[in-house]
């Protein structure tokens, strides 16, 4: 393709139109959705390429783009338009007519504006983030690139460890987006407007001497002569030697998305979505959304409430999700349900929660989710098999206590309930996994009982576990894909041969090998990254989807691309980590101490459990002291307004 084309602000539309015939799904490149928005580029100053690495109808309904999508474009100096990953039947003949990435609200090249920034939730994007650079014309590796070239930012779960795409990327957001992406676009602001003195380098040094983002050219790794990190430090001055996670202290304060994009083509989510609260303090040592969001911050009913109010308005959606990581666990939760549901009572209007915690589950709260809509099945997630198991996780919640939940929603009309376990935790054993085919016996047996009927189902989902940075299990050793896939055959056995209870009981799993490359990406250092792109070259994209992933293909690109390095596929994975070996993301700070995650890690192995610091004294994660933050919950009393019904 032509420079010009990739980096004219015009129009691409033209262009990609008569091209769009020729695939799939082609209205999902069209744009032109209800609350999309349109500027003159010439009236802003910095322009944003918010990009979602998956497919429009993964990437369309992503909470935190639509969040900064919102946000970016109420400042009048700032423009932000969404682009996600590109099929392969268009990308190919995108490249054939010289047609590059684009922006979905006016189809501009991406390579035109000031900064690409691609949110992940998981690591698995990374190939998808090489094929949208590439189509778009931007040097793939950081290094090559121009003072025009935008510059590349990660940001998301999985940039809390950026180091396997420290070669692509320009920089990384560690933590909350919001403020960073205004403090961002004001140091760019200026650096233009004072004429880009010292180039891209100049640009990049304001950035990580702000303390706004981690720019991992500005750190060398050194490596100890068995493989291991010996030694990650700044190689300019004014540099940090550690960065910090960002913390949104005031959810209150930033009500966003107040009217997100309303899909015209199908997308995984069609909701409006509230994050009711952000972080977790349960302390589930597995789950690294949990640990790297700390501390817990509430909404307020009345911001909840308005929330809801203007964003049905704008959008005519019908169902609302009521997000967090535990939602259930609001100190409101009660009256929040109780009153929107009194508020849209004879409306369409519906509410959802993700999974509930058996532990705070309760039939009058499930009932107010089920008054304007259909009484569809519950979800739950004990995530492991044995109660051993559960102790070694922290996640509280016994066999009985699941049990006396599930007679109860049984007795009260639900005929359907989904249980959510990892297969492959730390010191798991098979019989670990084949107690879930007990449990799932015991729920059945129990709603049979409980509703008089034999017309009662269970279903187990079951992943693979992957061990996540920033959690007490980033030492362990991973499972092998072919420990994972054992134990899932067994248990598929064992419910099959059940006379009794194995018809009822439904199973669903994926084989181990998704699991370990995810491993291989999330606990990986700056080598990963040859591995990454000799993948990618090979035709590796869209690893999230089953048909398009390949093991095979990334266990020869670990082969080829980690030649002479001393480390390999087996290294970065199934072995576990000692206490004095320096992690690749240990220079990324999110707040949590490092020896507590290691106590928390030995507590695990003697399977004793951690308290929820929300209702008990401290126990000195680190995060609250060094953040400068502090737990925000209520009750605070306050209620919707107005409570008066909307009658549909």
């Amino acid at each position: 393709m032509t420079v010009d084309s990739a980096t004219r602000p015009d129009s691409l539309f033209a262009r990609l139109e008569p091209l769009l015939a020729r695939v799939g799904k082609p209205i999902q490149y069209v744009g032109g959705e209800v609350n999309s928005i349109s500027k003159r580029w010439d009236d802003t100053e910095v322009r944003w390429a918010l990009m979602y690495p998956d497919a429009y109808e993964v990437g369309q309904p992503n909470q935190g783009i639509a969040i900064l999508y919102e946000i970016l474009n109420e400042r009048d100096w700032i423009l932000a338009e969404r682009t996600y990953s590109i099929w392969p039947d268009l990308a190919a003949l995108m490249r054939g007519a010289g047609v590059p990435q684009f922006t979905l609200d006016n189809h501009r090249a991406v390579r035109a504006f000031d900064v690409l920034g691609i949110s992940f939730s998981t690591e698995l994007g990374y190939t998808n983030m090489l094929a949208a650079i590439d189509l778009a014309g931007i040097p793939l590796h950081a290094a090559d690139r121009r003072l025009d070239d935008p510059l590349v930012i990660a940001g998301g779960h999985a940039a809390f460890n950026p180091e396997p795409i420290a070669d692509f990327i320009d920089a990384a957001v560690i933590g909350d987006g919001e403020e960073a992406s205004l403090r961002i676009s004001e140091i760019i602001r200026a650096w233009k407007a004072e004429g880009r003195p010292e180039g891209r380098d100049g640009l990049l040094l304001r950035l990580a001497s702000d303390g706004v983002v981690y720019v991992p050219r500005f750190y060398d790794v050194t490596y100890l002569p068995d493989g291991r990190i010996q030694r990650v430090a700044p190689n300019r001055s004014g540099v940090p030697f550690s960065v910090a996670k960002h913390t949104l202290m005031d959810l209150d304060a930033w009500p966003y998305p107040k009217a997100p994009i309303v899909p015209i083509a199908e997308t995984v989510h069609e909701r409006y979505s509230v994050e009711i609260f952000r972080g977790c303090t349960r302390g589930c040592r597995f789950c690294q959304a949990g640990m790297i969001t700390r501390p817990v911050r509430e909404r307020n009913i009345e911001t909840i409430g308005t929330m809801v109010a203007g964003g049905l308005e704008a959008t005519g959606l019908e169902e609302v999700g009521l997000l967090s990581l535990s939602s259930a666990d609001h100190s409101e939760i009660g009256d929040v349900t109780k009153e929107l549901a009194d508020r849209y009572d004879g409306t369409n209007v519906s509410l959802s929660l993700p999974s509930t915690r058996v532990d705070a589950f309760n039939i009058d709260l499930a009932n107010e989710l089920s008054r304007n809509g259909r009484r569809s099945g519950l979800t739950f997630a004990p995530e492991g098999g044995s109660e051993r198991m559960r102790k070694v996780i922290n996640k509280m919640v016994t066999e009985d206590d699941l049990i006396d939940t599930v007679a109860t929603a049984f007795g009260n009309g639900w005929r359907n309930v989904k249980l959510y376990f990892m297969c492959g935790l730390p010191t798991e054993e098979d019989e670990d996994v084949l107690a879930i085919a007990d449990m799932a016996a015991r729920v059945i047996e129990t709603g049979r009982q409980a509703a008089g009927t034999r017309d009662i189902r269970c279903t187990v989902s079951i992943g693979g576990f992957v061990p996540k940075p920033h959690t007490p299990f980033q030492w362990a050793a991973q499972a092998s894909a072919e420990t994972i896939d054992h134990r899932l055959f067994a248990l598929r056995d064992k419910i099959r041969a059940d006379k009794k209870y194995g018809r009822a009981i439904g199973m669903r799993y994926h084989d181990g090998r998704p699991g370990i490359i995810e491993g291989l990406l999330s606990r990986g250092d700056r080598r990963v990254g040859a591995v990454i792109e000799e993948c990618w070259r090979q035709g590796g994209q869209f690893d999230g989807w089953s048909e398009h992933f390949s093991y095979d293909r990334w266990v020869a690109a670990c082969e080829t691309a980690l030649v002479g390095t001393g480390v390999d596929l087996d290294w970065y994975t199934t072995r576990e980590r000692e206490y004095a070996e320096v992690l690749p993301w240990d220079h990324l700070d999110s707040g949590l101490d490092r020896d507590w995650l290691w106590e928390d890690w030995q507590d695990a192995l003697d399977e004793q459990p951690v308290e929820d610091c929300r209702w008990t004294p401290c126990y000195d994660c680190g995060v609250c002291p060094q953040m400068d933050t502090e737990i925000q919950i209520g009750p605070t009393g306050r209620h919707l307004l107005p409570i008066t019904p909307v009658r549909g």
